[in-house]
């Protein structure tokens, strides 16, 4: 997939992107909401971003880097998926936070995926992750009712979830 906002270019993870890509994965700031493991060893966190790479070239999960002026400074992706809805979890590199590059991004990838058929498109954050749930709110997603807790880096946390369907873009 290839997309073009205003800013930014949303786009299969190239080999040329590696180190980036391997900055996102491994910073502490967006390991505290996204959910990566800690890499024992780099060649672990470089076999993560391989795969990562590999699925963004193919068709089969939705795996986009974000890329400004060149430059990959995060990813959206797919966790679950039905015929009828998409789950998307995303990741943006704290140098570029409070700037709307997420909410850019996130809306495009809503509304291609709107526009492939999917009747939903779905996102989740931890309860206290405000910009993240911003970022949805942005996007024209509504909380759902669905919430569930995870245990994660040591922590319970309360993860709430945004939708946004064919029936809220009629509204």
């Amino acid at each position: 997939m290839r997309l073009e906002t205003k800013r930014l270019i949303l786009r299969p993870i190239e080999e040329s992107d590696m180190e980036q890509l391997l900055a996102l994965l491994k910073n502490d700031v967006i390991k505290q909401t996204y959910m990566i493991p800690d890499f024992s060893t780099e060649e672990e966190a470089l076999r993560l971003a391989r795969r990562f790479m590999a699925l963004s070239q193919g068709e089969e999960k939705l795996v986009v880097g974000i890329a400004l002026d060149g430059r990959l400074i995060g990813f959206l992706n797919e966790t679950e998926k039905t015929a009828e809805e998409i789950e998307v979890g995303y990741a943006l590199h704290p140098d570029f936070h409070g700037r709307g590059y997420m909410t850019e991004a996130f809306g495009a990838v809503i509304d291609h995926l709107l526009r492939l058929g999917f009747a939903r498109v779905i996102a989740g954050a931890f309860e206290e992750n405000t910009a993240s749930i911003r970022v949805m709110e942005k996007c024209g997603m509504k909380r759902s009712d669905r919430t569930e807790m995870l245990s994660y880096r040591m922590k319970e946390h309360r993860c709430v979830y945004h939708t946004i369907g064919k029936e809220e873009e009629q509204a």
